[in-house]
């Protein structure tokens, strides 16, 4: 089958700073692939082109056959409307490190903000998934709950949970440990390794060298907005043979 998610010779400039360089990156459906490297490699700018909150300065991205943010016309590309792009951003879920929730909503708002108002499914259908949703997440009974009254670990979960309630086709994940305590992170991640043995399509940004090496399918290295290395966790995390990848697994364990 083709990827559900492809990304070809994608550069990203901010200014005169070249973010993303000739990234190129194919995803199968069902496969969990974990990015890592150095503080501003761009790892994060990769996420957000895909998610479409940062347009791309060259190359293309397709998501299960669309260009992200383009339609082919003849032989050129025409830039999709605010609503179409809204409308292909449905099939992508992200979660941040920073959680994003609502804090004036409660969970179960949160929850039902984007299926009722955007995707304009029935309250009552969208409300018995999100409360299962919540169950999957192990916080069911924060339902009435606000943001500040949870944990960051807790309030994370209420993130995957949200996205989740969108039904996305691939969800991506911005180091969504990085903001935890670190008594906390053991929570998020055993959500995450439960939606990898789902069959759920994740791209991992993370520096939990552990759950790459356990989770993931393929470990990609960034450095400097490119892509140097790729590989199965055994190659990029137990055997790594690029000198520059040795050297940061080497300094992260």
């Amino acid at each position: 089958m083709p990827p559900i998610l492809e990304a070809i010779h994608v550069q990203k400039y901010f200014g005169a700073f070249q973010a993303l360089n000739d990234v190129s990156l194919a995803v199968s459906r069902g496969e969990v692939v974990c990015v890592i490297g150095p503080s501003g490699s761009g790892k994060s700018t990769l996420l957000r082109c895909i998610s479409q909150l940062e347009s791309i300065d060259g190359g293309v991205i397709t998501i299960d056959g669309e260009i992200a943010g383009f339609r082919l016309r003849g032989d050129s590309l025409s830039p999709l409307t605010d609503s179409q792009i809204a409308r292909q951003r449905q099939h992508v879920g992200m979660v941040f490190q920073r959680f994003n929730l609502f804090p004036h909503r409660s969970v179960m708002q949160n929850l039902l903000e984007g299926p009722v108002r955007i995707q304009r499914r029935p309250v009552e259908d969208c409300r018995r998934e999100a409360l299962a949703l919540l169950t999957r997440v192990g916080l069911a009974e924060k339902a009435d709950a606000y943001p500040n009254e949870l944990s960051g670990g807790q309030q994370q979960r209420v993130a995957i949970a949200r996205a989740l309630a969108m039904h996305p086709k691939i969800l991506l994940f911005d180091e969504p440990t990085s903001a935890l305590d670190p008594e906390l992170v053991g929570e998020v991640l055993s959500v995450m390794k439960e939606l990898a043995l789902s069959g759920m399509t994740m791209v991992v940004v993370t520096h939990e060298i552990a759950f790459c090496r356990e989770v993931a399918d393929r470990v990609v290295f960034m450095d400097a907005g490119a892509i140097i290395a790729a590989g199965t966790p055994d190659d990029m995390i137990v055997h790594p043979q690029n000198p520059r990848v040795a050297n940061f697994i080497s300094a992260v364990l």
